[in-house]
């Protein structure tokens, strides 16, 4: 095996357990070992050691805990679903939007967690359930009904910066994969905080 043969496979390796998403982007998931300078390292939640390089771009926000007693109408929310066997889709968390922000890549698409899916669109009603509540999503182009059962995840990011990037903390974020198999940071890195975690 000649040596660019290894590197490229070495490259491969590392990035295997990343979710791609886009065709040079990728969701990264995992704890943070360490920050320095303008370079993130993250031991993967599959176990990889990451390098992220952060821009002047890129924002931080620290997660807290929110409650379905804190969900309204006109809201809007990202989640990550499953399908039962009858279509009813089943909420595995509920990450909300600040209203500055909007509702990002509205609709309805597969995720990249086996068989999940993730919903971006506007609460439109709000309903009891014999197993939870029932949230109707609605977007310009469709609408979902969602169950939310008791006890999932739910929260808010809050705008933070780099000093929350701790060591030990777990976080979510997006991030680009260059040429050289470097990765960068793409909008914001989501970090836990007191024990809650960016759910997605």
């Amino acid at each position: 095996m000649n040596r660019l043969t290894t590197t490229l496979l070495c490259g491969a390796l590392a990035l295997a357990s990343v979710a791609v998403h886009g065709q040079n982007t990728v969701r990264v998931r995992g704890t943070i070992v360490s920050l320095e300078g303008n370079v993130l390292a993250v031991k993967s939640r599959e176990g990889q050691d990451l390098k992220i390089q952060l821009t002047d771009k890129t924002g931080v926000a620290y997660v807290t805990a929110l409650t379905i007693a804190d969900i309204k109408p006109g809201d809007g929310l990202g989640t990550t679903a499953v399908a039962r066997p009858d279509g009813t889709l089943v909420a595995r968390e509920i990450h909300t939007f600040p209203p500055s922000l909007g509702v990002p890549n509205e609709g309805h698409r597969p995720w990249d967690d086996a068989g999940a899916s993730m919903t971006n669109a506007r609460v439109s009603a709000l309903v009891q359930a014999a197993d939870g509540r029932e949230l109707t999503l609605t977007w310009k182009d469709g609408s979902r009904k969602l169950l939310v059962p008791p006890g999932t995840p739910i929260v808010s990011g809050v705008d933070a910066d780099r000093s929350f990037l701790k060591a030990g903390e777990y976080v979510y974020l997006n991030a680009q994969v260059g040429a050289d198999d470097r990765l960068t940071a793409i909008g914001r890195v989501q970090v836990s905080k007191d024990g809650v975690r960016p759910p997605q």
